[in-house]
C-alpha cells in the first residue's frame, strides 16, 4: 500500500511540475534561431556550441559507453566539425522513457533533441507550450529533411497547424507476430496452428506431452507489461470482419498494444486468455512479470512453447531470446505463425502508421536551428548508410545493392544495441533503399545469422497487415488520461485473466464501467467528435 501511495504522489507531483515548468518555458525560451552565431553560406557556426541529444539505454550486456563509442565519434567527426559543435548524448532507459522524459521536461533539463513514440505525451507538451515551433527552422535549415520525409509524413508532427515534431520515417509497418517452437510441433507430429481453436489445442498438447522434456513447461509465454497492456493479436480472431469505418476509427485506436475494451470481440479474446490460464497454459507469473524479464528467461531456457512479441522480437540482439535459446537447446526452432483467423478467413494484424518516433525540441532549447541542422544532416543517404551499417569493407559489404553486415557491430565499441542502430539513426525506423525487395533483403541483413528467419517473419507479419486510422486532430482526453487508463487496463487484465471462468462476464462488465468512468468515456467521446469533424470537412 505504501508503494502505491508513493507512486501516486510521484505521478501527481510530476504532472504538476511538468505543467508549471512547460508553461514557464513560454516566456523564458529562445525563439529557436541564432542567426548571430550562424554562417549559413558555409554551414559553420562562429561560436562553438553543444547539442544535447537523447539516446535510448536498452541495458544490453556489454554495451559500450552510449556517449563515447564508434558511432558518437563518427557523428562528432562529421556533423560536429562541419557545424563547429559537440554532440553530447543523454541516455534514457528504454523501459522508462516516457516517465524519464516527463521528469527531464518538468525540471528544465531536457536535451535539445528528445523523442517518444507516445502521441499523447507529445500533445501534452504541445498543450502546455513546452515545444519549439519548428516551421521557420525547417524552412531555413531543413530543405533535405523536408524532402526526405515529405508532406504526407510531416503531417503526423503537426499540431494546431504548427510543426511541433519531426516524425521518424518508419519503413517496416509491422506490429507483432506469434512465434512457436516448431521442433516441439515436429516431435508431436502437429501442424502449424492456423486458428484460435487449433492454437489452444496445440498449447494443451504442449502441456500434456511436454515435448521439450523440461521441468516447469509453459505452453504460452505471456507477461503483462503496464507500459503496453494488451493481449497481442488474439482479439483479431474474435473481432467481426465487418466493422464500419467509424467503429474502426473510434474503437480501435491503439493497434496491438493497448486494450480496446468496447471493441466487438475483445471480451471474447479476454475469455480465451482466461480459459488458457485456468487450464495451466499461461505463464503463472504473468501479472507480476512487468518488464518481461522472466518471460525472456523462460523462453531462453526452453520452457516456452509459443509467445507473441514484436514481429522481429526473437531475432533482436536485446534481449537475444533466440540466441540464448540456441545456447541452451541447440535443436530449438522458433517460427512465426498466423493462428488468429477471423470470421472471413483473414489473418488481420494491427500495424503502425508510417511515422515512427516523434522527434521533439523543447521550447527551452537555445539550439533549435542546430537541432534541425542535425536532422537535416542525418537525412543524407550516405549518413544513414553509415549510421545503420558502419564502414563498407569493414563492417559490411555491399551485395547486389544491399549492405550485408560482417558481424563487427555485435560487440565492443561498435556494438549496436538494436538492429540497424536506430538509437543513433533516429530519423529512420528501418531501412529504405527505394525498392521493396531490396528493403526486405536489407532489413533481414540487419540480423546477422538470422537473415532467412527474419525474411520469413516479414512475410508472415505482412499478411493482412493494417494501419491505424489517421486523425488530423489529436485526442486531448487521451493525452490527459492515457497513462492512468493504461495502468488501469493492466489491472483489469490481471484480474480478468486469473478470474474463475464463470465470473469473467460479470467482472468484465463492472471493470469496463469503472474504466469508462475514469476517463475512457471522455476519450471515446472525443474520438467520435474528432471523427465527425474530420469527415464533415
Amino acid at each position: 500500500m505504501k508503494v502505491k501511495i508513493l507512486k501516486s504522489f510521484f505521478a501527481s507531483f510530476t504532472a504538476v511540475a511538468l505543467a508549471a515548468s512547460l508553461a514557464g518555458c513560454q516566456s523564458s525560451a529562445s525563439n529557436g534561431k541564432q542567426s548571430d552565431t550562424t554562417d549559413n553560406s558555409s554551414g559553420n557556426t562562429k561560436a562553438h556550441r553543444t547539442l544535447t541529444v537523447e539516446v535510448f539505454d536498452r541495458g544490453k550486456p556489454g554495451q559500450p559507453d552510449l556517449n563515447n563509442n564508434y558511432w558518437t565519434k563518427y557523428i562528432n567527426d562529421t556533423f560536429g566539425k562541419k557545424y563547429n559543435a559537440t554532440v553530447k548524448f543523454v541516455p534514457v532507459p528504454r523501459t522508462q522513457e516516457v516517465d524519464k522524459l516527463n521528469v527531464l521536461m518538468a525540471s528544465g533539463e531536457a536535451p535539445d533533441i528528445v523523442f517518444t513514440y507516445n502521441q499523447g505525451t507529445v500533445y501534452n507538451y504541445v498543450q502546455q507550450g513546452g515545444l519549439a515551433d519548428l516551421d521557420s527552422a525547417l524552412k531555413q535549415d531543413g530543405s533535405n529533411l523536408t524532402k526526405y520525409l515529405g508532406d504526407d509524413l510531416l503531417k503526423y508532427g503537426k499540431f494546431n497547424g504548427k510543426q511541433y515534431a519531426i516524425p521518424g520515417k518508419r519503413t517496416v509497418l509491422l506490429g507483432m507476430n506469434t512465434f512457436i517452437r516448431k521442433d516441439w510441433l515436429d516431435k508431436l507430429g502437429l501442424p502449424l496452428p492456423t486458428t484460435a481453436e487449433e492454437f489452444y489445442n496445440t498449447m494443451a498438447a504442449f502441456k500434456e506431452k511436454n515435448p521439450g522434456n523440461i521441468s516447469g513447461v509453459i505452453p504460452f509465454g505471456y507477461a503483462l507489461q503496464p507500459a503496453y497492456p494488451g493481449v497481442g493479436n488474439i482479439p483479431e480472431a474474435f473481432k467481426p470482419s465487418d466493422l464500419t469505418e467509424k467503429q474502426f476509427a473510434t474503437l480501435q485506436t491503439s493497434p496491438g498494444y493497448q486494450d480496446n475494451w468496447n471493441l466487438p470481440g475483445f471480451k471474447q479474446a479476454v475469455q480465451y486468455m482466461n480459459k488458457m490460464y485456468n487450464a495451466g497454459l499461461i505463464s503463472p507469473s504473468f501479472a507480476t512479470d512487468k518488464d518481461a524479464k522472466q518471460l525472456d528467461a523462460d523462453i531462453s531456457n526452453g520452457k516456452v512453447g509459443a509467445f507473441i512479441t514484436n514481429w522481429d522480437g526473437p531475432y533482436r540482439t536485446a534481449p537475444g531470446d533466440l540466441v540464448n535459446l540456441k545456447k541452451n537447446v541447440p535443436s530449438a526452432e522458433l517460427v512465426p505463425i498466423d493462428p488468429w483467423a477471423n470470421d472471413a478467413g483473414k489473418h488481420p494484424k494491427p500495424g503502425y502508421a508510417p511515422n515512427g518516433m516523434y522527434i521533439l525540441v523543447p521550447k527551452s532549447s537555445k539550439n533549435v536551428d542546430l537541432a534541425i541542422k542535425y536532422l537535416n544532416w542525418m537525412s543524407d543517404p550516405e549518413v544513414t548508410l553509415f549510421l545503420q551499417n558502419g564502414k563498407e569493407g569493414v563492417d559490411y559489404n555491399m551485395v547486389n545493392g544491399v549492405p550485408k553486415q560482417t558481424g563487427t557491430t555485435n560487440s565492443g565499441e561498435k556494438m549496436m544495441t538494436v538492429a540497424n542502430n536506430l538509437d543513433y539513426d533516429i530519423l529512420s525506423n528501418g531501412i529504405e533503399l527505394g525498392d521493396k525487395e531490396k528493403n526486405v533483403a536489407a532489413v533481414s541483413a540487419g540480423y546477422p545469422g538470422f537473415e532467412s528467419e527474419v525474411e520469413n517473419a516479414l512475410k508472415v507479419g505482412s499478411v493482412d497487415n493494417y494501419a491505424p486510422y489517421y486523425y488530423s486532430t489529436p485526442n486531448s482526453a487521451d493525452a490527459k488520461y492515457n497513462a492512468s487508463l493504461k495502468n488501469f487496463s493492466a489491472q483489469m487484465l490481471a484480474k480478468l485473466i486469473a478470474a474463475k471462468p464463470n465470473e469473467v462476464s460479470s467482472l468484465y462488465k463492472s471493470l469496463v464501467k469503472q474504466y469508462m468512468a475514469q476517463g475512457g468515456q471522455a476519450v471515446h467521446d472525443e474520438y467520435v467528435k474528432n471523427y465527425k469533424a474530420q469527415n464533415n470537412k
